[in-house]
């Protein structure tokens, strides 16, 4: 995976819109590529500027219940049932339209009509129930409410709390994709530079900032670091252009053993890159050219540029 790839994932981890594949292929680059936290750190602090604009939207009272009701309705055209007159009690039906009513008077921006459905007539009264022979045959049936369909704005409110969280996705991730822009040196930029400027400024500014140089091959190193800041930082000039296939790569040389620092690309031929991981004191500090994503195995497999000792 390229620094190109893993942006477009932080970018999604970032509002929490990567599949469960997609998420452990972001965890697995974050464990193999340390250096590229400061995409995640740009990331997380884009999404969170864009969670503060966005005004929290709660579904209206009883949208629930009106809604359920209205699914819970016959189906237009059915056929009406119908019950022995006998059994029709005029009050029975009060409490019922009153409740119907009050579930649909909740939903404030959506207006309901109830017709009021009328009594029986006096046919309707004077007619005998069904017979153990066969089905009654009613009297002409009172007119029936027609169901009223639940309108779009009920639906939109029910499911506000999902629909929202997936219209502020992609608003962010169009946002950071804007802000980091399409060219191919953008995302390096975003998340190298600043970066690696800011901690530059953090060392330079404590009272225990030390710094080693070196020149190399037309070129010169500096490495700054403070132990009370807890980071380090190199800058460079006059350093080599690359391939595409190819990267720099810095390492912690401790005693006989590399430990890489993460990798970094040149602007033009100059760079400052923050390092991964913890510096001990006595470290030597190394740049390598290495196959783009870093030297397989963890092991440097080309000459050091130069290395800078910080004893």
């Amino acid at each position: 995976m390229n620094v190109h790839e893993f942006a477009e994932l932080s970018a999604g981890h970032a509002v929490a819109a990567l599949s469960p594949e997609d998420e452990q292929a972001y965890q697995d680059a974050m464990a193999a590529h340390p250096e590229w936290r400061g995409i995640v750190e740009a990331d997380a602090e884009t999404a969170a500027a864009l969670a503060e604009g966005a005004a929290p939207v709660s579904p209206p009272l009883g949208a629930r219940s009106a809604l359920l009701r209205a699914i819970a309705v016959e189906p237009e055209g059915a056929a009406p049932s119908v019950e022995p007159v006998g059994a029709v009690d005029a009050t029975s039906r009060e409490p019922a339209e009153a409740e119907a009513t009050v579930a649909m008077d909740a939903v404030a921006s959506v207006p309901a009509e109830v017709s009021e459905v009328d009594e029986p007539g006096e046919d309707a009264e004077a007619a005998e129930p069904a017979g153990p022979a066969g089905p009654a045959e009613p009297a002409e049936p009172a007119p029936r409410t027609e169901p009223v369909s639940p309108p779009t704005e009920v639906v939109q409110a029910v499911q506000r709390r999902n629909w929202s969280r997936g219209v502020f996705v992609l608003v962010a991730s169009i946002a950071l994709l804007v802000g980091i822009g399409w060219g191919t040196g953008a995302i390096a930029d975003l998340w190298r530079t600043p970066t690696a400027v800011t901690a530059l400024e953090q060392i330079e500014a404590a009272p225990d900032a030390a710094a080693a140089q070196t020149d190399f091959g037309g070129g010169t190193a500096t490495v700054h670091w403070s132990p009370s800041v807890g980071k380090v930082v190199l800058v460079a000039e006059g350093l080599p252009t690359l391939p595409s296939d190819r990267t720099f790569e810095l390492w912690y040389v401790r005693g006989d053993a590399p430990i890489s620092a993460g990798t970094f690309a040149a602007d033009g031929t100059a760079a400052t890159a923050e390092l991964a991981g913890t510096m001990e004191p006595g470290d030597t500090i190394a740049v390598t050219v290495e196959p783009a994503g870093g030297a397989p195995g963890g092991a440097p497999t080309t000459d050091p540029l130069f290395a800078i000792p910080t004893a």
